[in-house]
């Protein structure tokens, strides 16, 4: 454990001031095996040269790499309005709105996101985001359970591995039953589906764009579990939403996803959003907080948390969710992004990544021995190809000539150990593209 004082007078003051008469009295709890003593630190500097060299350090992270990278975090671009107005010292200080009185503007814009979230997924009930796209998947689950009384889930094997393994580790002791029905031919497999479905299936949870990007409208999946008294729960892609029917119109009952994309960075892992839609009559059993609007006694509108308290956001094991931190700052960016791209930007955004996505197929599809894993797919801006070697080699060659060329399958699926996810976005450019098809093919050559 460090010592905070670096000078003797320093040290000196900070005793007087807790009335010990050494360093050791002050760490007198700490076992001496586990303490590090004074650490070997070196003069302090002027901000400038401090701020120059924490610059010089930055510099080793940007490795100016073009990215193929996808698997549910994309590159998009973030108008230069987002980080404007999200950087207001009012929205990036505020806590929870426990009080509206004194909350009215963070309580309207949380309302504005979560109406935001029910045009986009075409539901009628949004709550005020979660932490991530896993996380929501595991909540929906969760949401599911309580509104079904049953406890066995149906899991589709093309939902990300990364959501799957969160949801089993989640899972793990609380005796709920998961089945992971395979995928066929890049999609949910009905066969599986149907024969896994029986009278104590509480939900099938599916994705839309799948892992590997290819387009499944679930609407005969959602008229199979609802047949079976259980609903389904979608993870979406929202960009896709653009161009893609909506889960609302597919029969979902609780739409999930990855708000990545909807304003925020790629920055090491997060912080990322989770949001969530869902059926109005299952709104009492939504986790996380619910912003409703009303009218005070003089008629004017105003801005509340509502059908739930702040303790039932503490009521352990009998809470609906345990989540007690809203992602407040992130929904605010996504709800910015939303409302800049309009009502016509993001249909034109999604048309654009659709058609960068089916050049660069092409133009890959070119590269001899490239071909598709899923040909007789439809995709929205991701698809697996099939290399003649190993991908992983192949994304190693790609690397260290600037390109991050997507995500070698292999990892999650040994039979994959030659095929290559990779996503187009917006930004990438049509030389990005072709650059990106000849170093390929000079790597395989």
């Amino acid at each position: 454990m460090p010592y905070i004082a670096n000078t003797d007078e320093q040290r000196r003051q900070m005793l007087a001031t807790l009335g010990l008469d050494s360093v050791d009295e002050l760490f007198a709890d700490v076992p001496p095996e586990l303490r590090c003593g004074e650490l070997d630190l070196p003069a302090g500097h002027p901000e400038q040269e401090v701020g120059q060299q924490v610059a010089r350090l930055a510099r080793h992270n940007t490795a100016g790499l073009v990215s193929f990278l996808g698997g549910g975090f994309y590159d998009h671009f973030i108008p230069a309005a987002v980080d404007a107005l999200a950087s207001r010292s009012e929205f990036y200080t505020a806590y929870t709105p426990y009080q509206p009185e004194a909350s009215q503007g963070t309580l309207q814009a949380i309302y504005e996101y979560q109406t935001a979230i029910c045009r986009l997924t075409g539901l009628e009930v949004a709550n005020a985001s979660l932490y991530d796209g896993g996380t929501a998947v595991y909540e929906a689950m969760m949401m599911a359970l309580r509104v079904t009384r049953r406890n066995r889930v149906i899991v589709d094997e093309a939902l990300s591995p990364i959501y799957r393994k969160m949801v089993r580790s989640y899972t793990r002791n609380l005796g709920i039953e998961l089945v992971e029905t395979p995928s066929r031919a890049g999609l949910a497999d009905r066969d599986a589906i149907a024969e896994a479905i029986d009278d104590k299936t509480a939900a099938v949870i599916v994705q839309n764009p799948n892992f590997f990007g290819c387009i499944d409208d679930a609407s005969d999946l959602a008229e199979m579990i609802h047949d079976a008294g259980g609903l389904l729960v979608a993870s979406v892609y929202p960009i896709s939403l653009g161009l893609l029917k909506p889960p609302g119109e597919m029969g979902v009952d609780i739409a999930v996803g990855e708000g990545q994309s909807l304003g925020l960075p790629l920055s090491f892992g997060g912080p990322y959003l989770g949001f969530m839609a869902a059926r109005k009559k299952h709104m009492r059993k939504m986790p996380g907080r619910i912003v409703g609007r009303t009218t005070d006694a003089q008629g004017r509108d105003g801005f509340v948390l509502t059908l739930q308290a702040r303790e039932q956001h503490i009521r352990r094991e009998k809470a609906t969710s345990n989540i007690c931190t809203n992602q407040g700052l992130c929904a605010l960016r996504a709800l910015m992004y939303l409302s800049m791209l309009g009502k016509a930007g993001l249909p034109e955004l999604a048309q654009r990544c659709a058609d960068k996505a089916d050049y660069a197929r092409r133009r890959l599809l070119d590269v001899p021995g490239v071909t598709m894993r899923f040909p007789n797919r439809w995709y929205f801006n991701e698809f697996v190809l099939n290399l003649p070697v190993a991908a992983d080699k192949v994304i190693r060659g790609l690397f260290q000539r600037g390109l991050a060329a997507g995500f070698p399958l292999g990892r999650y699926w040994p039979e994959m150990n030659n095929s290559l996810l990779l996503a187009v976005t917006e930004k990438r450019t049509k030389e990005d593209i072709d650059f990106l098809a000849h170093t390929l093919d000079v790597i395989l050559r």
